[in-house]
């Protein structure tokens, strides 16, 4: 039985002449006129709905075959069959089901795939890039939301003394381990930031003049709000909130050991990102802890809420959205701290 033919032109790589040619397939060879080419060799055109056909030759020529149909019939009756692939792009009803997959792989991937790449990627990361971080996030933030502290020396060494004595009696009634790093940093906040405190990724925690004038009675408020603000530090929530929120950036800058696109985005991403709930659940477990194994009331943290919603009252959105008073306390939060 002689295998079917077909009349195309060919083009041989080297001239613009076309010249016709009968084309025909003989085992795994590809013969067109006197010349013949291996299939192993060919790069073969899948099948759509317009358009002519053309196979490629190796050295750069093609065969061109300006019917369509008459091209596909001669290659079934070849044996030459649409792959899956072709078959799936020819139903619109599979061409949907794919668009499903792919929404639903996606979907999952941002759910289940991205957290845990990030938690990885945050167990991967050595402390010393993650200091990098914090210091470029606290230069950032020095000079357009902070600036430097109006607190005396003196003030400031009270608050410290405060400090060192809770995690020093915490220490000894077996409170929650600390973090590698941590620095207390005193700043002026701007008129927008107000009474507040955060975390940097790295250790570094930033607590406003204006939210120890508020709270300057209220010494184990704000010991409290120091505390919660260790417990992101210990869970490193600022750094998962940074890679979930730059995660393409993040991929190159570990595949490529660059972290300037990181350090570029980053005080836009922590302006704009808050602590998921779980984090500040979180975080509220872990401040409670430390607190209280240092002697401190975290009851007063409902003075806290109060004075910090009254401040806020009629306030639109701050400017830092992972500081503390961006999280306004619900009733739950506040029994929280106040029960035994």
């Amino acid at each position: 039985m002689n295998a079917p033919r077909l009349v195309g032109d060919w083009f041989d790589g080297i001239s613009a002449r076309a010249r016709p040619v009968e084309v025909w397939l003989d085992g795994r060879t590809l013969h067109f006129g006197d010349q013949s080419a291996p299939l192993t060799a060919l790069t073969w055109p899948e099948r759509q709905r317009h358009g002519q056909r053309q196979i490629l030759l190796p050295g750069g020529g093609l065969l061109s075959f300006g019917d369509a149909a008459a091209f596909d019939a001669w290659a079934q009756a070849s044996g030459r069959a649409d792959s899956l692939v072709v078959r799936w792009q020819q139903s619109w009803r599979l061409a949907v089901l794919s668009l499903v997959l792919l929404v639903a792989g996606l979907a999952a991937a941002y759910r289940w795939g991205l957290p845990w790449a990030v938690d990885h990627a945050v167990d991967a990361l050595p402390p010393a890039a993650e200091q990098r971080l914090s210091e470029h996030l606290l230069a950032s933030l020095d000079g357009d939301w902070l600036h430097p502290t109006q607190l005396s020396a003196a003030q400031q060494q009270a608050w410290r003394e405060r400090w060192q004595r809770m995690l020093a009696q915490s220490r000894t009634a077996g409170a929650p381990a600390l973090p590698a790093r941590y620095e207390i940093h005193f700043r002026a906040g701007s008129k927008a930031l107000g009474p507040n405190a955060f975390a940097l990724p790295g250790g570094d925690v930033v607590i406003t003049d204006a939210l120890l004038k508020l709270l300057n009675d209220e010494p184990d408020a704000v010991l409290t709000v120091l505390a919660h603000e260790l417990g992101h530090v210990q869970h490193r929530h600022g750094l998962r909130m940074l890679l979930r929120a730059g995660a393409i950036g993040v991929v190159t800058s570990v595949i490529l050991g660059d972290f300037s696109s990181l350090l570029a985005a980053a005080p836009a991403l922590l302006a704009t990102n808050a602590y998921s709930r779980d984090n500040e659940r979180q975080a509220d477990f872990y401040g409670r802890a430390l607190a209280r194994a240092g002697g401190v009331d975290t009851s007063r943290m409902a003075v806290f809420f109060e004075r910090i919603a009254e401040k806020h009252a009629g306030v639109g959105e701050h400017p830092l959205a992972i500081a503390i008073s961006t999280h306004p306390a619900d009733a739950e939060r506040v029994r929280f701290f106040s029960e035994n």
